[in-house]
């Protein structure tokens, strides 16, 4: 199928063959929609705690936190283009609507006011003059455009989100202040890393280099930061709307990055035994702070509580101990009822069967993963979903995984209580220290196929499991309800004139 320049384009890619030709396997068959038995809830799946057991779990962290090396992950890759969208379809000739009349009707209170009147200066007008004359077009175009912010490609990282007095923090900064206070070692060292593209590399050095001294001498501590980028070997093939591979107009064969699943790889080069995982728009101003920061090592208290009992069965395992019945029994009950595993092996084995079952089943990576109560936003749920080995167990689950067109599914969608707002706190070694191969507990049949067009013709695209979907979808998995002031995300502009965020 393939001709040398395409093999030759595969291969600078850090592709295969062979991979590429499951990814067209895989256009040709569709992946198939999860199986979904019931929503998680609470009693059912999702934790909830006391006041007093809240701070038990909070205290099993702080005591303990220094025996690992704990770091925050921040998925920072994509443009802002997304959050401008009302903005961008003003420019491409719209007339306006509701959420352009809400932007300009409240532009001061946005956190980058002070630039926007800047520009204006420059640019010889000013913004009561463009207000007095309707000119919300041209008030886009210097809020989006090269001659004034050009926020339209930058990252959303680099977006000015809340104000304070004297200052104004960007969402990447909000997470240099979060991490201060909560992956801080005992040395003063905050291990923050993040992902970004390669256009945007000297845009968020430039600004490292601005800001880190500052918030380092503010906060009392030394900032490790580190960064990757979304690599070409984790690209995906586009194809045409037969499954043909999709050729460019220059005859070069078209790919298309792979979503934030792609970036398993980026989490499993990190250095870290235990890793929070937050996207970089969830952010919120400091009034906000201190109850985030309590929720999240909350999370992290529960990840070491399970994190022991496990390490507790594998050294029984690996010491050879006997299979009691007492032993036999807190195995089964702990597999069942607190890690939220439904599967027949469990009575179906004895012995060392038995034990072998449970080893492969408790060495593997652990997510304690905050959930919020439903209140209308989108995102994906925690269900109790069937595996590839026919096990059950907790997942997140996509909208797009679900058949809602199954009125069973589209019953147990109605039945939820909780979303992800993507808030994971992640173990990533086991007791003896062993990093895991976190690729080796993907399910690559959770995929995602999409319609898109480029040069004017239309293509399929494939998007990679999702990291903390089919990504993670063989790791040991606690849910714990958070609540909703936790939740701050911004996927459109307006979003910042949200209540949270003033």
């Amino acid at each position: 199928m393939f001709s040398l320049a395409d093999k030759e384009q595969i291969k600078k890619k850090g592709l295969d063959l062979a991979r590429v030709e499951v990814q067209l396997d895989s256009f040709r068959q569709g992946f198939p929609f999860l199986d979904i038995l019931a929503a998680a809830g609470i009693a059912n799946g999702i934790l909830s705690f006391s006041d007093t057991e809240e701070k038990e779990l909070i205290d099993l962290f702080e005591k303990n936190r220094d025996e690992f090396r704990i770091m925050k992950f921040v998925p920072a890759s994509g443009a802002a283009s997304r959050m401008f969208k009302s903005l961008l379809e003003l420019l491409a000739g719209e007339e306006p609507g509701k959420e352009q009349e809400e932007i300009f009707n409240n532009i001061e209170r946005f956190a980058f006011i002070d630039d926007l009147k800047e520009v204006l200066k420059k640019a010889g007008t000013d913004l009561d003059s463009l207000l007095a004359a309707s000119d919300i077009v041209s008030l886009a175009r210097y809020i989006l455009k090269d001659e004034g912010l050009a926020y339209e490609n930058l990252p959303k990282g680099l977006i000015k989100f809340h104000s304070y007095a004297g200052s104004r923090r960007t969402a990447m900064e909000e997470h240099l202040v979060d991490g201060a206070s909560l992956v801080r070692d005992k040395d003063g060292i905050v291990n923050i890393h993040f992902t970004i593209s390669p256009e945007h590399e000297k845009l968020f050095l430039l600004k490292f280099n601005e800001l880190l001294a500052a918030y380092e001498d503010k906060l009392n501590v030394k900032y490790n930061i580190s960064y990757s980028f979304q690599k070409p070997s984790t690209d995906t093939i586009a194809v045409d709307m037969n499954n043909k591979p999709f050729y460019l107009d220059d005859g070069s064969l078209f790919f298309r990055p792979a979503g934030h699943g792609a970036l398993l790889d980026n989490l499993n080069e990190l250095e870290a035994d235990i890793v929070y995982v937050s996207n970089i728009d969830n952010v919120a101003p400091d009034k906000t702070k201190d109850l985030i920061i309590k929720k999240k090592k909350l999370l992290a208290g529960v990840l070491l509580k399970y994190d022991r009992q496990i390490s507790d069965y594998l050294k029984k395992l690996d010491e050879g101990a006997d299979m009691s019945e007492e032993l036999v029994r807190e195995l089964k009950d702990f597999i069942r009822h607190e890690l939220n595993i439904r599967d027949d092996k469990l009575d179906d084995l004895s012995g060392s069967l038995f034990a072998d079952y449970c080893h492969i089943k408790l060495n593997r990576p652990l997510r304690v993963c905050g959930m919020v109560k439903n209140e209308g936003e989108p995102g994906g749920g925690p269900f109790f979903a069937r595996n590839a080995d026919g096990s059950i167990s907790l997942q997140i689950v996509e909208s797009s995984q679900i058949d809602v067109s199954n009125e069973k599914y589209r019953a147990i969608v109605n039945e939820a209580t909780h979303f992800n707002p993507v808030d994971l706190v992640c173990k990533l070694s086991n007791y003896r220290g062993e990093k895991f191969n976190l690729p080796g507990f993907r399910d690559m049949n959770t995929g995602f196929i999409s319609t898109k067009s480029k040069e004017g013709r239309d293509l399929k695209a494939m998007e990679l499991p999702g990291l903390w979907n089919g990504a993670m979808s063989d790791w040991n998995t606690i849910f714990v309800e958070v609540p909703v002031e936790t939740f701050n995300p911004v996927k459109t502009l307006n979003d910042l004139l949200r209540p949270q965020h003033q």
